[in-house]
């Protein structure tokens, strides 16, 4: 455990190999994110237009980057490219995914303000001729 909170675990530009375990555990975690991707692919294509549908396409794109982005982070590993092989490119992945993850959720949470929005838009509408 203390490895992980040594600077020269995560700049080292030669690594080692990932031990299977955690070559495992990223293999699933890819799967998992394909799996996502298929379902919020599905769920946009019912759903064309409504409140959520920009929120299902940016999770979309979000969960398919990722997945993209972690397939090279194995391949660069399992072939021992050094210096794309660092585990600084976890951390960065890492941040990115949060980063991106706050945007959706700022997506998400202004939908009740459109559809209030809405509500005063039909309450108008229905008035006008």
């Amino acid at each position: 455990m203390s490895n992980l909170l040594s600077l020269k675990f995560w700049f080292n530009l030669r690594p080692v190999s990932l031990l299977p375990i955690y070559k495992n555990t990223l293999i699933v975690f890819v799967i998992l994110i394909f799996i996502a991707y298929l379902l919020v692919l599905i769920i946009n294509k019912r759903n064309k237009k409504n409140l959520y549908s920009r929120f299902w396409k940016n999770l979309n794109a979000f969960c398919l980057a990722n997945a993209i982005i972690s397939l090279i982070l194995l391949f660069f590993n399992h072939e021992r490219i050094s210096f794309f092989s660092a585990r600084f490119w976890f951390l960065v992945w890492g941040i990115e995914m949060i980063i991106w993850l706050v945007f959706i959720i700022k997506k998400l949470k202004e939908i009740p303000k459109l559809r209030e929005q809405l509500v005063k838009e039909k309450e108008y509408n229905k008035y006008i001729p």
